[in-house]
């Protein structure tokens, strides 16, 4: 997905997750007599997503038709609001009523898995060489592929190279060289950088790159390197480079900022460009975020959706939806699909001819070259993790002391 987004609470989850496993373990016990009518040619699949945007499911709408018509099938697609996407697709799992073919945000994907209603991917053959690690990582739950992205997101930092001109500021690469330009871009009605550091995922989501490239780990947070991506954001507030607003601010707020002049550099995701690029007045360009010392790794959160074959009863209607997914994770199919969104292709082979075509988007391309799953370490157990380190960073934020509100997101975590 372009950015995470308030979800059904985790009780509701974990309990609609339990009868799902219930009812499809009942379904698989069930036998039946006599042989099995031939099956009915298939002319036609479902697929569900949350492209409720017109403009978006319009767009994938035609992705899908072609697909179809190159599987031989009619798609009839469907969007649901995403916050109602996991609720319904559960609901359709416990009565075996799930589309031929899904979408999924890709930290749902291992929740989904779990119950038993999608299919492994090698069942259908499909090619899945030539994806990045990370990004093959996010569509696989115990050792299986389940789900392919024909194209995915990260976060970077995007600059006002007016801004940086004018203060004779270089683009940071470092942590150190990341405070100093933002105290010395940062002056009345404007602050050098702007994060996201509400009460939702976002904030975690924005995190990360912080986190995981000082070494710190999801299943550790109460480490010294956690504790020091902390506090580069606290000193940041401190010395007043970095609004405190960012407590409130979601990432579209922060393009906001940045658009009206009041922030020189921001963390935010390609989802923006097609905004920034109609303020014909913003001279604007992307880097990899900072790490904390030359030598260390960039790894930044995977964004994006993964499509996905459910269980149902008929093979012959998901081999069809096994077609469609293919094609559009084929390499011609992942780069129109880029370039009208504005994310990076999932093999990394075409990530980097669409870097080369699309030089603003090279930035997004480097990061996504180390990109992490965020289930990948904790599987199922992350929604609850993201929840702790988003209020670690409210407290942080607000006077408490970095370690101690990520030991406490630590005993969150693990229900210590």
């Amino acid at each position: 997905m372009n950015s995470p987004a308030p979800r059904p609470s985790a009780r509701r989850i974990t309990t609609l997750l339990g009868t799902v496993a219930l009812a499809l373990a009942a379904a698989g016990c069930g036998g039946g007599t006599g042989a099995a009518p031939a099956p009915a040619k298939v002319t036609s699949i479902t697929a569900l997503d949350y492209y409720t945007d017109a403009t978006e499911h319009a767009q994938w709408s035609k992705r899908l038709t072609d697909c179809g018509r190159t599987a031989g099938v009619k798609v009839e697609h469907t969007s649901v609001p995403l916050p109602s996407l996991i609720p319904t697709v559960l609901r359709q799992a416990s009565s075996r009523t799930l589309p031929d073919l899904l979408m999924l945000d890709n930290p749902d994907l291992q929740q989904i898995a779990s119950t038993g209603a999608l299919t492994p991917l090698d069942r259908y053959r499909i090619d899945t060489t030539g994806f990045a690690e990370g990004i093959l990582s996010a569509g696989t739950y115990r050792g299986k592929v389940y789900g392919l992205a024909p194209t995915v997101n990260t976060v970077a930092l995007i600059y006002n190279k007016g801004m940086l001109a004018e203060a004779g500021v270089a683009v940071p690469r470092t942590w150190d060289e990341l405070q100093t330009a933002a105290a010395r871009l940062t002056r009345p009605g404007r602050y050098g950088i702007a994060v996201s550091a509400d009460a939702t995922p976002e904030s975690t989501w924005q995190f990360l790159p912080f986190l995981w490239s000082n070494g710190g780990d999801e299943k550790h947070l109460d480490t010294p390197q956690a504790a020091q991506a902390l506090r580069l954001w606290t000193d940041l507030v401190k010395s007043g480079s970095m609004s405190r607003s960012a407590l409130n601010w979601t990432q579209a707020d922060l393009h906001d900022q940045f658009a009206a002049g009041k922030a020189a550099m921001m963390v935010n995701g390609p989802w923006r460009i097609p905004a920034l690029n109609k303020d014909r007045d913003l001279r604007w360009g992307v880097a990899p975020l900072p790490v904390r010392q030359k030598g260390q790794t960039l790894v930044t959160p995977l964004g994006g959706e993964v499509w996905t074959v459910p269980q149902n009863s008929s093979p012959s209607r998901q081999e069809k939806a096994a077609q469609v997914l293919a094609c559009l994770n084929g390499p011609t199919t992942m780069l129109a699909l880029a370039k009208e969104h504005f994310t990076v292709p999932s093999r990394t082979a075409v990530a980097a001819r669409y870097a080369e075509r699309v030089p603003s988007m090279s930035g997004f391309v480097t990061s996504v070259e180390r990109a992490r799953s965020r289930t990948a370490e904790l599987g199922v157990k992350w929604p609850g993790t993201a929840t702790a380190i988003s209020t670690a960073i409210q407290s942080a934020l607000t006077g408490e002391q970095p370690q101690e509100a990520l030991r406490r997101a630590q005993r969150t975590a693990t229900g210590s």
